[in-house]
């Protein structure tokens, strides 16, 4: 658990970068294993999905202690965490890299939506996902599933850390989802990763600019020429950033 609150001013930022750009400020802290391994959007939104993690765990499901009765029990985890994942927040689950039952399906999603949860993520599969992807919240999984989640998976752990796609996520992390997939900063460092984030993609922005111009990228990317560094200040000044 963290007491980090992430900020409104923390979240406008980790909006405007893309997980590729926050990959690399966080390999120069020697963290090599944050992009959540084959999770993709289910559809393309506007913005990015940014929220602390709220966390549940699947383990591999009995057969006498995972019959349809069990969603009877209000206090059923699945359930639990849906009720309970706060406005604002990602849910994610931890599936064990197996979708061959789902993690959740449309009607879980829309009261997670409805209730102000930004995101959800799993590295299983999600039933019902063309109606999951019509939702306005972010989804992003393996691939889609049928089968109800009782099939092989226990819901057990609320909030507590887990692993998903191959990334340890701790409660309170911060998770990002653009277009690409999914990452996840830890809380300790969030706040100065997305002040370097934002600082990072100004400069890539340039140099894309200058590239699509037919400017060679010796020199340039990395700025290894005084000529860049004078280029890009000037850059700033006419575009505010």
């Amino acid at each position: 658990m963290t007491d980090y609150i992430l900020s409104d001013a923390t979240r406008k930022k980790y909006e405007g970068v893309s997980t590729a750009t926050l990959c690399t400020a966080l390999f120069k802290r020697g963290l090599r294993n944050q992009f959540i391994q084959d999770v993709r959007p289910l559809s393309q939104k506007t913005k990015n999905m940014v929220g602390q993690a709220f966390t549940l765990r699947y383990i591999p499901a009995r057969e006498d202690l995972n019959q349809l009765s069990v969603f009877q029990n209000p206090d059923h985890p699945q359930r639990a965490a849906v009720e309970q994942c706060p406005p604002g927040s990602v849910l994610v689950m931890d599936s064990r890299k197996d979708a061959r039952a789902a993690s959740a399906g449309s009607i879980l999603v829309s009261r997670l939506m409805v209730r102000g949860v930004v995101g959800v993520v799993t590295d299983g599969g999600f039933r019902d996902s063309p109606e999951i992807g019509e939702l306005d919240i972010a989804a992003y999984h393996s691939r889609p599933s049928a089968p109800t989640n009782l099939t092989l998976h226990q819901a057990l752990d609320i909030n507590k850390p887990i692993g998903c796609g191959d990334v340890a996520v701790w409660p309170g992390d911060v998770v990002v989802g653009d277009r690409e997939g999914v990452i996840i900063v830890p809380s300790g460092i969030a706040d100065e990763i997305a002040d370097e984030a934002v600082e990072m993609t100004a400069f890539e922005d340039f140099v894309i600019e200058e590239v699509l111009k037919g400017r060679s990228i010796i020199g340039l990317y990395p700025p290894t020429k005084d000529q860049t560094k004078v280029d890009f200040a000037a850059w700033r000044e006419t575009t505010g950033r």
